[in-house]
């Protein structure tokens, strides 16, 4: 008896400590009315789901407990929250969404051609010229629309909609919340933001997982991805990477690397580093405010980093979910 208490009492230890369940309600501020089918998730990885008809959700964290929670809803701005952790039951306020661009019916011709125009600049630069770039389709450009009559130097992109998008090189299905696109047509700088959830993984049908298996391992090597996982571990060496600062010096670890915890590690560096990848110059890193969060997983605040070159150039088509584990043929 007191055997079967003890290993009662084991699994009830081992099951709090490893799942931490996230439980809210997600609500309109202005109304404070229950938001349904509203997207709660873990930016870049598979691990979401939806409220129901009261606004409620549940959602296992304990996969993800360093990166912060989103949350997506027809309509309103993305919410990101970091402190939930020691929270039993939280509510989530939610911001209605006011779009700058008015509703256009593209029925003139000449819009017809600029709005083609639009869209093949913005599959470029969203998800990017890269081989596996070709392969992926946008499932719902109908909801894409951009500025026409104003600001002619900067295409702006926008959707009410989650941006769908099927990955055929990588394998994936994946839904887009795009906050920002915009791009200065005169220097070419690109500046989008916004949260991304895998939906559906093709490496299930056997046929085609090798096929995946190949190409998400090209992807993976050489990215930011990596980069983070190799600076985690102390080892990015070994990882095929080298980073010199503006005098060609070899900057110390402490000087990347400024602080820790349990959980996150924090970037710390004045200076722009220059980043290579098997003796290839690969591009650059700088921090737009110090103590970057990044985690074991690769997860790190793309608000809080400028890339520059080729790095910067592996966009939306390159994204791997932060589960994907490497393993080499």
């Amino acid at each position: 008896m007191k055997k079967i208490l003890f290993l009662l009492l084991f699994i009830n230890i081992y099951s709090s400590n490893f799942c931490q369940l996230i439980k809210g309600f997600i609500l309109d501020r202005n109304t404070k009315e229950p938001i349904n089918f509203a997207s709660v998730y873990f930016n870049g990885t598979f691990a979401g789901t939806n409220t129901n008809d009261k606004g409620y959700f549940e959602l296992d964290g304990s996969k993800f407990r360093s990166m912060p929670l989103s949350v997506s809803a027809l309509g309103y701005y993305t919410e990101t929250l970091t402190d939930y952790l020691n929270l039993n039951l939280f509510r989530i306020y939610m911001i209605p969404r006011v779009f700058e661009l008015n509703e256009i019916n593209v029925t003139d011709k000449n819009l017809e051609k600029a709005r083609k125009r639009n869209m093949r600049l913005f599959r470029a630069e969203f998800l990017g010229l890269t081989p596996n770039a070709k392969y992926c389709t946008i499932l719902n450009e109908k909801d894409i629309r951009f500025n026409y009559y104003w600001d002619r130097d900067t295409l702006r992109a926008y959707s009410r909609e989650p941006i769908l998008i099927r990955n055929a090189s990588l394998g994936y299905e994946i839904k887009f919340y795009l906050d920002e696109f915009k791009i200065d047509r005169r220097t070419g700088n690109l500046s989008f933001s916004g949260n991304i959830l895998f939906k559906d993984d093709m490496a299930s049908d056997t046929l085609l997982s090798q096929y995946f298996h190949r190409k998400r391992m090209e992807a993976f090597l050489g990215s930011r991805m990596q980069f983070f996982r190799a600076l985690w571990a102390k080892d990015i060496k070994s990882a095929g990477f080298s980073v010199f600062k503006e005098d060609n010096v070899t900057p110390d670890y402490e000087e990347i690397v400024e602080s820790e915890d349990s959980m996150m590690k924090y970037l710390g560096f004045d200076e722009k580093l220059f980043i290579y990848y098997n003796n290839y110059p690969f591009g650059t890193i700088k921090l737009l405010y110090q103590g970057v969060p990044f985690d074991r997983n690769g997860y790190f605040d793309p608000l809080g980093v400028i890339w520059e070159g080729d790095i910067s150039s592996r966009r939306i088509a390159d994204w791997l979910p932060y589960e994907y584990e490497f393993t080499a043929y």
